[in-house]
């Protein structure tokens, strides 16, 4: 039985086909109170084609553009993000990241973490979760 929050809600598993598929044992997000819980995203294709072989900048828009659609299929937008979190590899590519975060998010601002690591799932250069408001 799923525990029920006191607005009487339990969380609803999101998923789209406009963002890849879960690879694992969870959702591409989870609406609860509000709020949606966005998975990690990795510049997969929304087909499940992999191109861990493009530059930087083709991923980090990719991986924006999945966390974007999942935000959309729960009920959210770019204009509810309220916290993002960035996984990148190579500290040098943090101001590429920059640029491309603030092209594609514009006068957006959500709070926002960004943390170098050694390496990521498929030998993918960036990872981004996120949480966003949304209706129900």
């Amino acid at each position: 039985m799923k525990e029920i929050n006191a607005t009487g809600a339990a969380p609803i598993p999101v998923t789209t086909a406009n963002a890849p598929a879960a690879g694992g044992h969870y959702s591409q997000a989870i609406k609860h109170a509000g709020l949606a819980y966005i998975s990690g995203q990795l510049p997969i294709e929304p087909d499940g084609t992999h191109r861990p072989e493009a530059d930087f900048d083709d991923q980090a828009r990719l991986a924006i553009r999945n966390m974007l659609a999942v935000a959309q299929a729960a009920g959210s937008s770019v204009e509810n993000l309220l916290k993002v979190t960035v996984y990148i590899v190579g500290i040098e590519n943090w101001p590429r990241f920059n640029a491309v975060y603030a092209d594609m998010l514009g006068d957006i601002h959500p709070a926002r973490s960004v943390v170098p690591v050694p390496h990521l799932h498929y030998g993918y250069l960036v990872e981004i979760d996120a949480i966003a408001a949304c209706a129900g």
